[in-house]
């Protein structure tokens, strides 16, 4: 697992390591480590370091230092190294290093530094580190734009100069690095987005941290992870064993999402699949997935909170494509007062938000909501939610009671007194009608399979987007692949789950 960090507790661990080391061993780790990486980058992009255009944007911070020593190891090895200085100050140290191993240092000039940008192999982002917060003031903000229009490799130190390291908010112009060199741990920032998107890859360095860092507040499953969280049917298991996920979606007006959602879960390996809705979205799901044993609910036993025509899950997804009208809040109330897990997707939200009596349960609940949704359950912009991921998937577990699964191109899942997960693993073609839905059973096969809320949509999380991209083909930033539809998406789900 992946475990990432904020700046505090990165800057708590750094104190204690220091009073353990010689000074300076820490900034001489972080600076070797930076220029390997960005000696093996130039190795293959120029052929060597020997001869090859390194640019430094040195900014008053410790991560200024941090570029210049690097900047230093570099030129050693027969880089033209030019830093531009920015800052109020400069680390004395690491610009006497520069200036010793042949490198030259400027002071700042927009023209000067623009020129020498554009003609850079690679330039190394050292103006702010993980203090920074807030807006880039000038020059930096400048600089941080200037980089957008170098034909070079932009490398970040420890953290994109813009993005916030404990949260990735990114208020005006921001360094977009293609990778991020971070040192000792993962930053929180660098693994959502938006700052995940500047940052790029992440090649962290170890630098000693290890032994000093408490328990993270962000973390990304691996592969492994996933794989020994999966349930797995052994020689004893039979459908029940293996779990009963009943889905009250689809209307007359939606009928897809119950095609899409229904069919998640029978691609994730539930043991069975109960669909419960009126007749024509239980036709089109008797039609496409034969598998499932479907109810076309009575409204009267519905409206009196009754759904023992369904018959006994271990799960219940309610929501997508269900409507918003007075029967679908009457099958919400049903579905909710029932005594196991509910995962609420969809127009779930919608009635969840609208009443907020329906969470009132004490069985575990897990909500699946996007930007807008959150923004209705939460009554904040959606404009702040996508600024502040981190800040709002915390405050709606906390304040909903809920596991809480904020999808987006970096899905957070997040319950109350656990780390927030962070999954990576989809495509930018997963942005389509329908794919909510796939993952909604996805997840509902996952619970009703005994797995946890948290664990379950943290799971189901990294197999849609792995499903996603199996299904597009190519590589995962969204090179060499094809427009999917979501029932790709569930189509791809075994193919998906065999190489976990």
């Amino acid at each position: 697992m992946r475990t990432a960090y904020t700046s505090d507790q990165i800057r708590s661990a750094e104190l204690a390591l220091m009073a353990r080391l010689p000074e300076g061993t820490l900034m001489d780790r972080a600076a070797a480590g930076l220029a390997a990486v960005c000696a093996h980058l130039l190795a293959g992009s120029c052929g060597r370091v020997y001869g090859s255009r390194v640019a430094l944007l040195i900014g008053s911070g410790d991560n200024g230092g941090d570029a210049l020593y690097a900047g230093a190891r570099l030129a050693r090895r027969g880089a033209r190294v030019e830093a531009v200085l920015a800052g109020s100050r400069t680390h004395e140290g690491g610009l006497a290093a520069l200036r010793a191993a042949g490198g030259r240092a400027h002071p700042y000039d927009a023209a000067r530094a623009r020129e020498l940008l554009a003609g850079a192999d690679l330039v190394m982002d050292g103006l702010v580190g993980i203090g920074g917060s807030g807006a880039l003031r000038e020059p930096y903000a400048t600089l941080a734009e200037l980089t957008a229009e170098t034909g070079g490799l932009v490398v970040a130190v420890d953290v994109p100069s813009g993005v916030d390291a404990s949260s990735g908010r990114v208020e005006g112009p921001a360094v977009r690095a293609h990778l991020t060199v971070t040192f000792g741990a993962y930053k929180a920032g660098l693994l959502v987005d938006p700052g995940a998107a500047h940052a790029g890859a992440v090649e962290p360095v170890d630098i000693g941290l290890g032994p000093f860092l408490p328990d993270p507040e962000v973390a990304a499953l691996t592969a492994d992870d996933v794989a020994d969280l999966l349930p797995r049917p052994g020689a004893e298991s039979d459908k029940y064993r293996r779990g009963v996920v009943g889905i009250a979606a689809g209307s007359d007006t939606y009928t897809g999402a119950a095609v899409l959602s229904v069919g998640g879960a029978v691609r994730a390996g539930a043991g069975m699949v109960r669909f419960a809705s009126s007749a024509e979205p239980v036709r089109l799901v008797r039609a496409r997935w034969p598998e499932a044993v479907t109810t076309v609910l009575d409204p009267s036993l519905v409206l009196k909170s009754s759904l023992d025509e369904v018959g006994r899950v271990q799960a219940w997804v309610l929501g997508p494509g269900l409507g918003t009208g007075p029967e679908a809040h009457a099958v919400a109330r049903a579905v909710l007062s029932t005594g196991v897990p509910v995962l609420v997707d969809a127009d779930g939200l919608t009635l969840v938000a609208k009443d907020r009596t329906l969470l009132r349960r004490a069985a575990p609940t897990v909500l699946t909501p996007h930007a807008g949704e959150l923004s209705r359950l939460l009554g904040v912009p959606r404009e702040r939610i996508e600024a502040g991921r981190l800040e709002h998937v915390r405050r709606a577990a906390a304040e909903l009671g809920a596991t809480v699964l904020l999808k987006g191109s970096t899905t957070l899942v997040a319950e109350e007194h656990r780390p927030v997960r962070v999954n990576t693993t989809g495509t930018p073609w997963l942005a389509t009608g329908g794919t909510g839905d796939v993952l909604s059973g996805i997840a509902g096969a996952l619970l009703a399979a005994g797995l946890t809320g948290y664990d379950a949509a943290s799971c189901a999380a990294y197999v849609h987007g792995l499903a996603a991209r199996t299904a597009a083909g190519g590589g995962a930033a969204g090179r060499g692949q094809a427009p999917i539809a979501a029932l790709d998406v569930a189509e791809a789900l075994p193919e998906a789950l065999r190489t976990l």
